[in-house]
């Protein structure tokens, strides 16, 4: 993340996008990450019902001994596949799901010490700005210094204030005791 340096550190702006587009993609990842675990539970939910069926096909294999028992058989081994596969597609969904908690938590991590990282050195900045700001000084600039279009020639701009009320002005100003009589 690159940010535009301005006068006091980076771009508020800029900075303040990749705040909220960091946040943007966080949200995503959880709910990514949620929907992960939302299969977990699901597959969770499929091998208890598989294991409910095992059961239920061994009390009917108990009961009746002649007719069932070939039917059962087969509903058994079909059961038994079906929980073995919900058992492979779980432990992927988990696998799935713990890379994506380590790949959200290592961007998060990356996000945090870039922001940290932008935030010291804007403070390095204000600080060397606060260094050169106390070593200026100032002073007064007296009313009669000559200002930079004064000394153009034929600017028609006078070298001072004194010498403009000097040159336009008359000698009373207008309205003044001299003109009342």
């Amino acid at each position: 993340m690159r940010f535009s340096v301005v006068e006091t550190g980076y771009d508020q702006r800029q900075v303040d996008s990749c705040l909220d587009e960091i946040g943007i993609r966080l949200s995503r990842l959880a709910a990514r990450a949620e929907g992960a675990a939302r299969a977990g539970r699901e597959w969770d939910e499929i091998r208890d019902e598989a294991t409910a069926l095992r059961g239920l096909l061994r009390r009917l294999d108990l009961g009746d001994p002649d007719g069932t028992r070939g039917g059962a058989r087969g509903a058994e081994r079909e059961a038994a596949d079906l929980l073995a596969r919900a058992r492979v597609e779980l432990d992927a969904a988990r696998e799935e799901a713990r890379q994506l908690r380590e790949r959200v938590y290592a961007e998060a991590v990356q996000a945090r010490r870039e922001f940290e990282e932008a935030l010291h050195a804007r403070r390095r900045r204000e600080v060397r700005v606060d260094r050169i700001l106390d070593g200026l000084t100032s002073e007064a600039v007296p009313a009669d210094t000559p200002t930079a279009a004064a000394g153009m020639p034929g600017s028609g701009v006078p070298a001072t204030r004194i010498g403009a009320r000097a040159a336009d002005a008359p000698t009373d100003p207008p309205g003044g005791r001299a003109g009342i009589r």
